[in-house]
């Protein structure tokens, strides 16, 4: 009987440390980290070669984290995502790896902010565009300042090609982090 009471107690702080907030973030950004780098492959395997740059799906996590988490979260889902997807499929490729992480960490930083203060469309319509022209400027430094390879970058062809990718981040993220929000009951920092 003593056991069963002690396997309840060691079952119940579970649950609560699990339900403790600190433990949803941490639990929350590590699974959207994942989804980062798993999703991306998924969508390569599914239509192709270019499917990333058309259905943009590595975008979907960190703007998901950016609504439920916030700017830290967003960030990490940002940066763990490129990382490990390069280091376990090659993808982005190296020379394209440090273009990707900046653009992903743009939209991180800006849908999280803008989340503050406007509902969650707005605030991802903003970041899209927001985010794109930000980006703009860092590859117009990064070619024109400091003389670095763009490796055929170009942010009018992304738009164009990622048009797809854009209606489905319109359509599924807002949607995604709410119902994520209000199952985790959370409230964005």
């Amino acid at each position: 009987m003593l056991e069963k009471v002690e396997s309840i107690k060691k079952s119940n702080r579970l649950v609560e440390i699990l339900s403790n907030r600190k433990a949803k973030y941490i639990i929350g950004t590590i699974l959207l980290s994942g989804i980062g780098v798993a999703l991306p492959r998924i969508f390569h395997v599914l239509a192709g070669a270019n499917a990333g740059a058309t259905f943009l799906p590595m975008h979907l996590a960190v703007l998901i984290a950016a609504l439920t988490f916030g700017i830290t979260s967003a960030t990490v889902v940002a940066g763990s995502s490129v990382i490990f997807s390069y280091l376990l499929t090659g993808m982005p490729s190296l020379a394209r790896l440090p273009y990707m992480l900046i653009e992903l960490v743009i939209y991180a930083i800006l849908l999280s902010l803008f989340n503050k203060k406007f509902n969650s469309y707005v605030s991802l319509i903003a970041t899209i565009v927001l985010g794109r022209i930000v980006y703009s400027g860092v590859l117009f430094a990064a070619i024109h300042i400091f003389g670095l390879p763009t490796y055929g970058i170009s942010v009018m062809q992304s738009i164009m090609t990622g048009i797809p990718g854009i209606m489905i981040q319109l359509a599924a993220v807002p949607f995604i982090a709410k119902v994520m929000n209000e199952r985790l009951k959370l409230k964005n920092d």
